[in-house]
C-alpha cells in the first residue's frame, strides 16, 4: 500500500498502460507500442480482480500468477475464489511465506522478497519518489519479482525484451517512456532520469515528479502556471446527479452488514 502511486505509474492496474497512460487516452496505445517496438499490444482494459477470478472459474483464464497479495484472504466471496483456484490449470504464487490460505492452492510456489529486502523505488501520494534499499540480504532462494518475471519471459522466448540486469536498468527505461513524445502533454514525466548512472541511482534522494530538464530539482507544486492536462488546459467542472443509495435500512430491514474490513487493514 505505501507504493500505490508507484504501482499506478508503471501501469499496475488492469485499466492502465505504463507511465500514467491508459487505454482511454488518445494515441496512448500506439505511443507505448512504438516505444517498446511491441508487435502485439493490448487494445482495451483487462479484467479487474473480481472479474478476473470469475473468468478463472469459467475457464477463460488458465494460468494465474499471484504476487504481493493473498486473494483467499483479501477478496470477498472466498468460496468463489476457492473454486476458481481449484479449477485453474496452473496457479503460480510468489510469496515470502510458505504457508498461507492462498499458497495452499499453488502448483508452483516461488520464494519472494518481503518489504525489508526489496530494492527499487516507491512513490507516495504527493508524487515523491523515494529510493528503497534492502535492509537485509535475500534469504535462501528468494528472488525479486522483476527477476522472476524476466526469467519466465526469457524461457518463453522473449530474452531481448526482458534483458534487464538490475533495478537500475528498469528505472532508466521507465523514465525514458515517461518522456517519450511527451513535450509537456502528460503529467508524469521523469525523463531527466532516463540516462541516470548506476551510482546516481543508488544515491537518489527523495524527489517529486515531474523531474525534467526544465525542473531538474523536481516539482513541489504543480499547475502554478494555471495550465492543466486537459484538452483546453483549463479545469473542467463535471456536474453530477446525486442519487440516494439503492438499498437503505427500513423498519423491515433495519441492519447494515459490512465485511469487517477497516481502512488500515483492508488488505493482507
Amino acid at each position: 500500500q505505501p507504493n500505490a502511486m508507484g504501482g499506478r505509474e508503471v501501469g499496475g492496474l488492469a485499466n492502465q498502460l505504463a507511465a500514467h497512460m491508459d487505454f482511454a487516452t488518445p494515441n496512448a496505445i500506439e505511443l507505448v507500442q512504438r516505444f517498446w517496438q511491441a508487435p502485439n499490444m493490448a487494445q482495451e482494459n483487462g479484467l479487474k480482480a473480481i472479474d478476473m477470478f470469475q473468468a478463472v472459474e469459467q475457464g477463460k483464464i488458465k494460468v494465474l500468477w499471484i504476487m504481493s497479495t493473498s486473494p483467499m484472504v483479501s477478496l470477498p466471496d472466498t468460496e468463489q475464489v476457492r473454486r476458481a483456484l481449484e479449477k485453474c490449470e496452473l496457479v503460480i504464487v510468489s510469496d515470502c511465506k510458505q504457508s498461507t490460505d492462498t499458497t495452499a492452492y499453488a502448483d508452483v510456489l516461488l520464494p519472494a522478497l518481503p518489504w525489508s529486502e526489496k530494492d527499487g523505488t516507491v512513490t507516495n501520494s504527493e508524487r515523491r519518489i523515494s529510493r528503497q534499499r534492502g535492509l537485509l540480504p535475500a534469504r535462501g532462494e528468494a528472488k525479486a519479482d522483476w527477476w522472476a518475471i524476466c526469467q519466465v519471459a526469457g524461457a518463453m522466448g522473449y530474452q531481448s525484451a526482458f534483458s534487464y540486469r538490475s533495478v537500475h536498468d528498469i528505472f532508466r527505461e521507465h523514465a525514458a517512456l515517461s518522456g517519450f513524445e511527451n513535450h509537456g502533454k502528460r503529467d508524469f514525466d521523469i525523463s531527466l532520469f532516463s540516462n541516470i548512472s548506476e551510482q546516481a541511482y543508488q544515491d537518489l534522494l527523495p524527489i517529486q515528479w515531474p523531474v525534467t530538464k526544465e525542473s531538474p530539482n523536481g516539482t513541489a507544486r504543480m499547475f502554478t502556471n494555471g495550465r492543466l492536462f486537459t484538452a483546453d488546459r483549463k479545469a473542467n467542472f463535471i456536474p453530477i446527479d446525486v442519487k440516494e443509495p439503492q438499498i437503505a435500512p427500513d423498519e423491515d430491514w433495519p441492519f447494515v452488514l459490512n465485511t469487517g474490513r477497516v481502512r488500515d487493514q483492508w488488505h493482507t
